[in-house]
């Protein structure tokens, strides 16, 4: 008989370092809200993952280690068993976390006087980490499309990609949208940039959440032209609730790419996984497909409460049903605030922490994201919160709480 798992379990994490938790007071001003922010989820994580690490932990030496072999390999049959991709050996290799690999490919690749595109609303570090290292940001803002989604905007693509366009940041599946994109628009976005020079980083670190029976398609894997100009990262990490445990990865089928990239994170130590992370990476992938399925439909499960939720109690929002990921972007537009009045009603009416979506970029005006990767009582809890503020007496009105 297969195993269940309790996602319904509260779990404790304030005072265990969590970010979640332990950073609300620096970053909404108030330690005790309700977390639904930061993109890691509440549940524990698969009992094969935690058994591997304790049977590591029980020989008491954590010297330096060699990356096993095997662990490629699992990575490699995970790929092509989800997404049908059969990926070489030599195009892979470990980095210490997916916006550090867009940081190492904006060193590598794009010159100080060369430009990133990013496609807004995206997550903002695909911005914040170009800026911070000196180069100038193209924004490429998707297109909204009737009933909740996005669709890529090539019309303006072509006017604003000069010739001082180096990189795009693809994210793949989207965040905070929740959009699959298909092959056709990956292909053709996959046309204009290898036309052009560019090369896609895609940052798939949601796609093995994929909902509602979509398919995630490998951007590198939709045309030869894809192939040839794409750099892809990847990582356990959210789906298996490990993101404290550094564990990407990076692909590159394009050898003149690669040999660039790999031979400047070899020179920089930058390839080298820790111990744990090897660990974890293959007991998720070798082990936890039953635990991510059962958690994929408790996720699917909370996002239709959530919609059952607001479409009887608080019309005013409008949650986007996201094709993958365990986040929910909250059309709060109908209500009419302005930026500060939208994050109060939210922090100092419902006393709930979540990503305001400005800082996804000016597109996101009049959104919120919410994380439902928690127990569902949780989500009940916060819903009712909200239900509360926003039909206050102080209420959106007067855009005070």
């Amino acid at each position: 008989m297969e195993e269940k798992f309790d996602f319904d379990k509260i779990v404790e994490r304030h005072g265990t370092g969590a970010l979640k938790t332990d950073a609300l007071q620096e970053r909404y001003g108030d330690a005790g809200l309700m977390p639904l922010w930061v993109a890691d989820m509440d549940f524990e994580v698969a009992p094969c993952i935690t058994e591997a690490l304790l049977n590591r932990m029980d020989h008491h030496v954590f010297g330096y280690t060699v990356t096993p072999e095997s662990m490629w390999q699992t990575i490699r049959r995970w790929i092509a068993a989800r997404h049908g991709w059969q990926v070489e050996r030599e195009w892979m290799t470990f980095v210490p976390g997916i916006v550090k690999g867009i940081g190492m490919a904006i060193n590598v690749f794009v010159a100080p006087d060369e430009k990133v595109i990013i496609q807004p609303p995206v997550y903002h570090p695909f911005r914040l980490t170009a800026l911070g290292n000196g180069r100038t940001v193209v924004m490429n803002p998707l297109r909204e499309t009737p009933g909740g989604g996005y669709e890529m905007d090539f019309d303006n693509l072509e006017a604003v990609a000069d010739e001082k366009c180096r990189l795009l940041v693809l994210s793949n599946p989207h965040n905070p949208g929740g959009v699959m994109w298909s092959a056709d628009t990956l292909r053709r976005l996959a046309s204009f940039c290898h036309r052009r020079g560019i090369i896609v980083v895609s940052d798939e670190i949601h796609c093995d959440i994929a909902l509602w029976g979509n398919r995630h398609i490998p951007f590198a894997t939709v045309s030869d032209e894809a192939a040839a100009c794409s750099i892809t990262f990847g990582a356990p990490s959210k789906t298996f609730n490990i993101a404290g445990i550094v564990s990407s990865y990076a692909i590159v089928p394009n050898e003149r790419l690669r040999s660039r990239l790999f031979r400047w994170m070899t020179a920089n130590e930058l390839d080298e996984p820790t111990l744990f992370a090897t660990v974890a990476t293959e007991a998720a992938f070798a082990k936890g497909e039953p635990w991510r399925q059962q958690m994929v439909a408790y996720v699917e499960e909370n996002i239709r409460y959530v919609e059952s939720f607001c479409r009887e109690h608080l019309p005013e929002i409008k949650p986007w049903r996201p094709q993958a990921s365990f986040l929910v972007w909250l059309d709060c537009r109908a209500m009419h605030l302005d930026h500060d009045a939208l994050v109060a009603l939210f922090v100092k009416g419902a006393r709930l922490a979540l990503n305001d979506g400005e800082i996804f970029g000016k597109e996101g005006a009049g959104f919120m994201r919410l994380n439902v990767g928690c127990p569902r009582s949780v989500i009940a809890e916060a819903l009712k919160r909200l239900e509360k503020a926003v039909h206050s007496p102080a209420g959106i009105s007067t855009g005070t709480i």
